[in-house]
């Protein structure tokens, strides 16, 4: 219809949006076109199409904060053409933005309409995003908020309603039977329960969680609910009580007659690395390398088992030469891999800010400190590795160089990234001094 109106075919038309474009404020007109284009992100349905428009909006961030605050205000108006798909997406990109607000303000459409479709699956798109959303940037305490909102969920319009599934007698015949019980959250209770725990972990909340975890060791004594006790232990700094906790995992998850070959050896290597990870945290370099060793032996195409050993060398400066070429083979490995992938693009692509920054630290231990510069300053392109560590492992860099005001201005960035867990509280204690020192 606007196209026939633009060419003049219904003249009473264009003259009545004329007359309209005298008498409606400005700013409303402005606002309109952004309005429109909610509306059109909010019709996309299809997961591959949601990730396409996805990527289309982060491409022309100054355009995604304009369309994220006309859904913030749609979102107000309770305006029915947000959709659940629209108020998904954008609430992804004010994600990206870190407009934590609006992205917040976003999910909860989504969350309200999944609840009144009693779907299960948008259930966990909605709540399951926000939470994750949250507790990777390090808001853990929202998180675990939200964490709390999905366990109590109600059906949200109190209708009363009969549930029924699907059932199979002896005989081949199919009926259908009552669900007196039935939970929209139930099938997502376990995974929410882990995350709360988590995100109470990272909070400094450790003998809720510890107790939380109990809990859940009490209801099922298997090896998934006893890691989850170590992940805790290990938050809270109780390494010795955490490494026997994982060690007993190791145990478990061999005989646990549940899981295939294949997966006994999946989750045995996760449990290793982790044990590794614990024996370093505990300055014990040599355990934790060996274990180490033995899994870049099994995998030798898995570039992180090479950044790692080369890092935790490095970090504690042993064997630097063949640190530094575990991790370039880290780089070249994970390279080769990502060029395996059909969405690969040489123009955007870029190697790991983790693994830059393991090469970086190396060559800093070994004082050469302009090549160090380089790579820490490339590893900080990347947004996942945007960490105070990386950020004092810069700092640090620039200092050796002489160039103070660069060393600070690092610190300093790193102190506004640094998340309220544990290990980061420890680092901000350390870089604080650092500016004290040298300001």
């Amino acid at each position: 219809m606007r196209r026939i109106w633009q060419s003049g075919i219904v003249s009473f038309a264009g003259a009545a949006l004329a007359l309209l474009a005298t008498t409606v404020p400005a700013e409303a007109q402005k606002e309109e076109p952004l309005r429109a284009e909610v509306v059109k992100i909010s019709q996309v349905t299809g997961d591959d199409a949601f990730d396409a428009q996805l990527e289309t909006l982060l491409k022309d961030h100054k355009q995604a904060k304009k369309l994220v605050a006309a859904a913030d205000k749609m979102a107000d108006a309770k305006d029915f053409s947000l959709t659940f798909n629209g108020a998904l997406t954008l609430g992804r990109v004010a994600a990206e933005l870190k407009d934590f607000k609006s992205c917040e303000k976003l999910y909860r459409v989504a969350m309200v309409q999944a609840v009144k479709l009693h779907s299960t699956k948008k259930i966990l798109e909605s709540y399951g995003n926000l939470i994750d959303t949250l507790y990777d940037a390090k808001k853990y305490a929202d998180s675990v908020r939200i964490c709390r909102e999905l366990l109590e969920i109600k059906t949200g319009d109190g209708k009363p309603r009969e549930y029924v599934f699907v059932v199979k007698d002896r005989f081949g015949n199919f009926g259908f039977e009552e669900d007196a019980d039935f939970d929209l959250a139930k099938p997502l209770r376990p995974a929410i329960h882990r995350l709360m725990i988590q995100g109470m972990a990272k909070d400094g909340k450790y003998d809720d969680a510890l107790k939380l975890a109990d809990r859940l060791v009490e209801a099922n004594d298997a090896w998934r609910e006893r890691q989850l006790r170590g992940w805790v232990l290990r938050e809270a700094g109780k390494f010795p009580e955490a490494i026997k906790v994982y060690e007993d995992a190791q145990d478990r998850i061999a005989k646990d007659d549940g899981l295939t070959d294949k997966g006994k050896e999946v989750y045995g290597d996760r449990n290793r690395q982790i044990l590794s990870n614990l024996f370093i945290e505990s300055k014990q370099i040599d355990k934790g390398a060996d274990i180490l060793k033995g899994l870049i032996d099994k995998h030798p195409d898995n570039p992180g088992f090479y950044n790692d050993l080369g890092y935790v060398w490095a970090d504690n400066n042993m064997n630097l030469q063949e640190a530094k070429k575990l991790i370039r083979k880290a780089l070249d490995l994970d390279r080769e891999q990502r060029k395996k992938d059909p969405k690969f693009n040489p123009v955007e692509d870029m190697d790991r800010g983790s693994y830059l920054d393991s090469l970086g630290w190396v060559l800093f231990k070994q004082k050469r400190y302009e090549e160090a510069k380089k790579y820490l300053l490339e590893a900080l392109k990347d947004k996942e590795a945007q960490h105070i560590e990386i950020f004092d492992h810069l700092g640090d860099t620039c200092l050796a160089l002489g160039q103070k005001e660069e060393a600070l201005n690092a610190w300093r960035q790193g102190l506004e990234v640094a998340g309220d867990d544990r290990s980061e509280k420890e680092r901000k204690v350390e870089v604080e001094k650092k500016i004290q020192k040298n300001k």
